[in-house]
């Protein structure tokens, strides 16, 4: 299948119901091929992967409070 950008853009839904369908989407931008959009392949329960992902527990080996990190972090500089 073959859609533009603007059908990217206004045909969202419809264009990745096509690539959950395993249909191969070749996204084109005046006239020329820029992108392919494939669907991705389902590996099982989400909430059992939940867990794996690496952006959880970051702060998991820091000694400090996190809300007095963020506290920190967001308090003004001061160039003396």
């Amino acid at each position: 299948m073959k859609a533009t950008t603007k059908d990217l853009r206004l045909h969202t839904q419809e264009i990745l119901a096509a690539a959950d369908r395993g249909e191969t989407v070749l996204i084109t931008y005046r006239g020329r091929c820029r992108a392919v959009l494939r669907g991705w392949p389902e590996q099982g329960d989400r909430s059992a992967t939940a867990g794996r992902n690496p952006a959880f527990g970051l702060w998991a080996d820091r000694s400090e409070d996190v809300a007095a990190g963020v506290r920190r972090l967001r308090e003004p500089r001061r160039f003396d």
